[in-house]
């Protein structure tokens, strides 16, 4: 690659982009028509006035070729905070030219530098690319939880007193 990497906060000129990434991320991921969001929402989650997430935008000789989306959790059990990845993502082009370790490392440092105790995300059993470089940067697989979802109309039904016991 002909010159490092860069990553900077996003900035609200960069939703196009982040939801660009996001989209391509879904096809990468197989599932194309996952993507029920709009540059709108995302714009408001991130720069509203009650932002639920943050992103970091890679580039290389000015031009962006990835991003991290992420956001805040917690630690009951030690009483601290923590970040979530929920998505990071270079394009094809740009693999394995550092912006994925560049990306990582800078959601880790914003971790450090608050406190948190814990960085986590997920990673389909399948993509192999993926799990070898999380393996390689030392990042454990915690085999024994069991991530769970209820979402849509699943949510509603439950929040509304259906379904369950």
């Amino acid at each position: 690659m002909s010159s490092d990497v860069v990553i900077r906060a996003a900035g609200a000129d960069d939703v196009e982009f982040v939801f660009s990434m996001i989209v391509a991320l879904a096809e990468y991921e197989r599932a194309p028509g996952a993507v029920a969001g709009s540059p709108e929402l995302l714009r408001d989650a991130l720069f509203g006035q009650a932002p639920t997430a943050e992103a970091a935008v890679a580039e290389r000789d000015s031009e962006r070729i990835g991003f991290a989306l992420f956001y805040g959790t917690f630690s009951t059990w030690e009483c601290r905070p923590g970040i979530w990845l929920e998505d990071l993502f270079v394009l094809p082009e740009h693999r394995r030219g550092g912006a994925g370790e560049a990306l990582l490392r800078h959601v880790a440092r914003i971790a450090v530098d608050r406190g948190c105790t814990r960085l986590e995300w997920v990673a389909l059993d399948w993509n192999e690319p993926a799990l070898s470089f999380y393996d390689k940067l030392g990042a454990e697989v915690l085999s024994d939880w069991l991530q769970h979802r209820l979402d849509g109309a699943g949510l509603r039904q439950f929040a509304d007193g259906g379904a369950g016991g």
